[in-house]
């Protein structure tokens, strides 16, 4: 045997080897990746297909020969429709590989095998099989029969179509570019070996691809240490944008809708297939105040894309109120040109809902609703404060329950805070949207009033005070009559303290019930 046939089958018997390991590696390894089980059958394929090689120029005779090449032939032809498999699974697409696809990946492979097993009776396979005369040892030449060119036509498809699935993610994808051109160099170089076998180019008319195979598998190899090649795969881009928890919304330059996904779906029931196509101010989307309006003035909703822009809706569909924080990004195109916007709707009603808690909690009195005493303080603060910048006038209105604490001791507390309830309920048809109401002390509530003279802010008063003592409130132990005694004060000049004209209004409260309460005493600061 020469030294350049020992060589080989050293080399083929090292690609076998290498097989070997990746296939007991990938049987080993802990990966989410789906397509573990068909690289291991892959390999195992492989691993197969080499040895025999190996064998069957290790032979004496053209008998032995054509036992090894049948050996053989249980593990090349389905490398190629597994390398395929592995492609789809490793670009997410294993969707299509469903249970009544998936085998006829392998008929032509079975088909192959069945024939080549039978050969002898048919002659589908190997028209003829003959010992080269120029081959230092015993290797074999073939005439190919029909079975063998279906076969040859149907491994250089799989590797084919698996090349340019895999060229495809690599044009559309900047990630994962060493992993995607591992798998393209492992598929095509053995293709390109292949080729040159069937030009009759490869020395002594040898099979060259188990050679190759070492390289490939070598291949593997180093980027499975390198890369995570089996342990990290990248995922498809649609499966991520189905798979959002945030409603997504992709608008073309003219805001006309694109495409969305199911959480958008699920936010915005308005939306379905009937949108696409439409403009996104026609489907009743929740623009920011007047947003829509603006796009509609200009005429040009073009220049809306140039800058980014973040906002908050209040959503109603029907009953229920929802909140969105939208994210409105521009798309660009690799030439720097607009090609859109993406609309990114990220449910924050829990978030929102527990804020107005808070917020209620820390602005408003748990029994009257209406402000506490550090709200209404910082409110009426600011309400005076502009008011004398702009040269205005302000008002308070001081009011205190008559005998509150005999209510509490005779019908007891629960009626007492009916009372203080019944009171307010009276005091806020007389309230205007500007004024500042808010709970001062036990029974005791102020009110701030903008742009009100003394005369204007105590005849307010006195409504309230005549609402209050004929309105009586209704208890199991009969009508109970409330009346309250008032303080009202005007600052009538600059430079007054919110809390001077507080303890003005004070004093003039305390003058109304020393003057048999159920009055209104005015002053001015």
């Amino acid at each position: 045997m020469s030294t350049v046939i020992n060589n080989y089958i050293v080399v083929v018997c090292v690609s076998g080897v290498m097989s070997v390991l990746l296939c007991i590696y990938a049987m080993l390894v802990k990966t989410t990746f789906s397509g573990i089980r068909t690289f291991v059958w892959m390999s195992l394929f492989c691993a197969i297909y080499t040895f025999g090689f190996a064998f069957e120029l290790a032979s004496d005779s053209l008998a032995e020969i054509k036992f090894w090449l049948t050996i053989e032939y249980l593990g090349m032809p389905f490398i190629a429709p597994c390398c395929l498999i592995l492609v789809f699974h490793y670009l997410d697409m294993s969707r299509f590989l469903t249970r009544k696809i998936l085998p006829l990946f392998f008929l032509i492979p079975v088909i192959t095998v069945v024939t080549i097993s039978t050969n002898d009776f048919h002659h589908l396979f190997y028209q003829s099989l003959y010992l080269r005369s120029d081959a230092p040892t015993p290797l074999v030449d073939i005439v190919m029969g029909k079975g063998y060119i279906l076969h040859g036509c149907y491994t250089f498809a799989c590797l084919f179509v698996g090349g340019i699935l895999l060229i495809r993610r690599l044009i559309s994808s900047s990630a994962y570019r060493k992993q995607i051109l591992t798998m393209l160099i492992t598929l095509y170089v053995p293709m390109t070996g292949a080729f040159l076998y069937l030009m009759g180019l490869t020395p002594y008319g040898m099979d060259p691809v188990p050679v190759l195979m070492s390289f490939t598998s070598g291949l593997y190899i180093w980027s499975i240490l390198s890369m995570g090649m089996l342990t990290v795969a990248p995922i498809a881009r649609e499966n991520i944008f189905d798979s959002m928890r945030d409603g997504v919304i992709v608008l073309d330059i003219n805001d006309h809708v694109v495409d969305y996904n199911p959480a958008a779906m699920r936010m915005i029931p308005v939306l379905d297939a009937s949108a696409i196509g439409k403009s996104i101010h026609d489907i009743s989307f929740p623009l920011k105040e007047g947003q829509a309006a603006n796009a509609e003035k200009s005429g040009n909703p073009r220049t809306q894309h140039l800058e980014q822009d973040e906002y908050e809706i209040k959503w109603q569909n029907g009953s229920e109120t929802s909140y969105y924080q939208i994210r409105s990004s521009p798309v660009i195109k690799r030439d720097g040109k607009h090609a859109g916007r993406t609309i990114i709707m990220i449910d924050v009603t829990e978030r929102t809902l527990l804020h107005n808690e808070l917020h209620l909690l820390a602005t408003t009195d748990g029994l009257t609703g209406i402000y506490n005493r550090t709200c209404f303080m910082e409110l009426c603060r600011k309400a005076l404060t502009d008011g004398q910048s702009k040269g205005g006038t302000f008002c308070l209105i001081l009011l205190d329950i008559d005998h509150f604490k005999s209510i509490n001791d005779t019908y007891g507390h629960a009626v007492g805070d009916r009372a203080i309830q019944h009171a307010i309920a009276l005091c806020k048809p007389f309230i205007r949207t500007e004024d500042v109401f808010g709970r001062y002390g036990g029974e005791e509530f102020v009110i701030g009033l903008p742009d009100l003279s003394i005369d204007e802010a105590g005849s307010i008063a006195e409504q309230i005070r005549s609402a209050l003592a004929s309105g009586p409130l209704l208890t199991p132990a009969g009508p109970l009559v409330i009346t309250a005694s008032f303080g009202v004060v005007e600052a009538a000049t600059a430079g007054h303290s919110l809390e001077a004209l507080l303890s003005l209004a004070d004093e003039a409260l305390y003058q109304a019930k020393r003057t048999g309460r159920n009055n209104v005493q005015t002053a001015l600061a």
